[in-house]
């Protein structure tokens, strides 16, 4: 089983993802947070400093691009192959308001005739003596933005153009995150798709992976995101590993927390990233309600300091 990590925005940066791979190996791609492409295809500080080669060295990294303009694809996916990329990921999953109201994102799935029209010029642009050249185009999706059975006109829409892979996160715009999963559209995508396919969604313990692998045995990759965002040794717990100890978690946290500092222009930026971590990762810790409360209301790193110390000396974790 390949196991993929999902992009979190404020989180999963190339930060975090330097120091995942170096203490929990075992990924075989690492999803960057969407990039919004613009007409002349330049990047933001931020995202510029996501996508440096220098800042994903010997990381499988997949640019992800939000967009429903396919020049505005192919001129920033230019950029993107000469910085040595040969992967890019559509983003048509993202199911924030903002996002779909611009017809990104999940939006776009609104409406398949332009859809279907994007990739037809993007896919223009690939092999031969195309602009893109050889680069490979992936796309994580939802099923559509209010009825799942909209997949199956969309699913037609993805196999009439060579894409690497297919992401399926089945659910729609309308569930966001805590609607149902419809297993059985997943499983037609699975056996309908002209491409390999991935499955993203609610992939937590060993006890979702199981389920997961009973009723597609022959799935060969999966993706998750809060799952590993949680606990940043899942993947290896999958594959017969054990949880991390409190001593592993420490080196995690103390290697963003100093990179941060180092990076980041003083103490409130790298406070905000922390606290968005420990969202996630204070859920491995029992009884920790008071010292991620004190995480939480930091204003000075000599607290925040203070109350992980607090968390790691007198918390157990789950």
């Amino acid at each position: 089983m390949e196991y993929y990590f999902a992009p979190m925005e404020g989180i999963t940066g190339y930060i975090h993802r330097n120091v995942h791979h170096s203490l929990f190996p075992g990924i075989s791609k690492y999803f960057t947070a969407f990039i919004a492409p613009g007409q002349k295809g330049k990047f933001s500080a931020r995202e510029k400093n996501d996508i440096l080669p220098d800042h994903n060295r010997g990381i499988c990294t997949v640019p992800q691009l939000l967009t429903n303009n396919p020049q505005d694809f192919i001129t920033t996916a230019v950029k993107l192959g000469e910085l040595g990329y040969r992967e890019i990921n559509l983003n048509l999953g993202c199911p924030s308001r903002t996002v779909v109201t611009k017809y990104r994102g999940s939006g776009f799935l609104a409406k398949p005739g332009e859809l279907d029209a994007f990739f037809a010029e993007v896919f223009s642009a690939c092999g031969g003596e195309g602009s893109l050249g050889e680069m490979q185009i992936s796309v994580k999706t939802r099923l559509g933005v209010e009825e799942p059975e909209e997949f199956f006109r969309i699913l037609d829409i993805y196999n009439r153009y060579p894409l690497k892979e297919l992401i399926i996160h089945p659910r729609t715009q309308r569930d966001f995150y805590s609607g149902p999963v419809h297993m059985d559209l997943f499983a037609y995508g699975a056996e309908h798709s002209r491409c390999p396919v991935c499955y993203n969604g609610d992939i937590r313990t060993g006890e979702d992976m199981r389920a997961l692998e009973e009723r597609f045995p022959a799935l060969d990759r999966v993706m998750i995101g809060r799952g590993l965002l949680v606990d940043p040794a899942l993947h290896l717990q999958l594959q017969g590993g054990r949880m991390p100890d409190k001593a592993a978690l420490r080196t995690f946290h103390d290697r963003i927390y100093d990179w941060y500092r180092q990076e980041m222009p003083g103490a409130r930026p790298v406070l905000f990233k922390m606290k968005e971590l420990w969202a996630y990762m204070g859920q491995l810790f029992e009884d920790g309600r008071r010292p991620l409360k004190k995480i939480r209301k930091a204003e000075r790193t000599e607290a925040y300091e203070a109350a992980v110390e607090e968390l790691f000396r007198e918390c157990h974790t789950v």
